[in-house]
């Protein structure tokens, strides 16, 4: 009997924590480390704090000056098609050019496969897809 309302109160618990990092948008580090301390333990809290905070800094938007800059930027006379997906958090090839935005040396975007992406100039990770 004890075993299965530590399994409900786990569950309930679980159930609690995730509708709350969803309706407060509980990000990065601190909802890593939550998740983890709930799924592993210290351990877990350990390894959740670092992924989460790793995910929070690739997904932190850039200010909307640079998207409108980048949404009006000219587009280049010659298409850059590349075979593999643009993807948030990942760097593009190495043969796509980025142009730093004049305004805010932070962010760098390209225009491949007809998508303006907003990228982290030094590893050339993406950090936005505009659509």
């Amino acid at each position: 009997m004890n075993i299965k309302a530590v399994g409900i109160a786990a569950s309930v618990l679980m159930a609690s924590t995730c509708a709350f990092a969803q309706s407060s948008a509980v990000t990065g580090a601190v909802g890593g480390a939550a998740t983890g301390a709930i799924v592993g333990g210290p351990v877990g809290a350990a390894v959740g704090g670092i992924v989460g905070g790793v995910a929070g800094a690739v997904l932190d938007p850039p200010p909307q000056q640079v998207v409108t800059y980048v949404q009006q930027a000219p587009a280049p006379a010659e298409r850059v098609v590349v075979k593999e997906k643009v993807v948030i958090g990942q760097p593009l090839p190495s043969t796509v050019v980025v142009t730093p935005v004049p305004e805010n040396p932070k962010y760098a975007y390209a225009i491949v496969n007809d998508e303006r992406v907003i990228v982290e100039p030094s590893s050339r990770k993406v950090i936005q897809v505009i659509q």
